[in-house]
């Protein structure tokens, strides 16, 4: 996994890249740990060019909607495709995360 951060007005959005497997978990909790400093109150975690995510990576994706739940951030997912968008449809993820094409 690679991210890049930019902050764009009053959102700080994360472009996530490569696979989000649990190999990922320690340049995940980076990402989560920016969640604090988030000034806008807005977080987009840009998915569009993960290729694979297993459960471990969707546990992950909780961590972050946790850590922004208690940092009352806006945590949006957006631009997931192929079998990332398969995972977050089976695992029900439109009921926790606000999800955009």
């Amino acid at each position: 996994m690679e991210y890049s951060l930019h902050e764009n007005g009053q959102v700080m959005e994360v472009a996530i890249s490569g696979r989000l497997t649990f190999a990922d978990h320690g340049s995940f909790r980076e990402v989560v740990s920016r969640l604090s400093s988030c000034s806008g109150g807005e977080m987009v975690l840009d998915l569009s060019r993960v290729e694979f995510i297993d459960s471990a990576g969707l546990g992950m994706l909780l961590l972050a909607r946790e850590g922004a739940e208690n940092d009352r951030v806006k945590l949006t997912l957006r631009g997931a495709q192929g079998q990332v968008k398969r995972m977050l449809d089976v695992a029900r993820f439109d009921s926790l995360f606000i999800l955009e094409d």
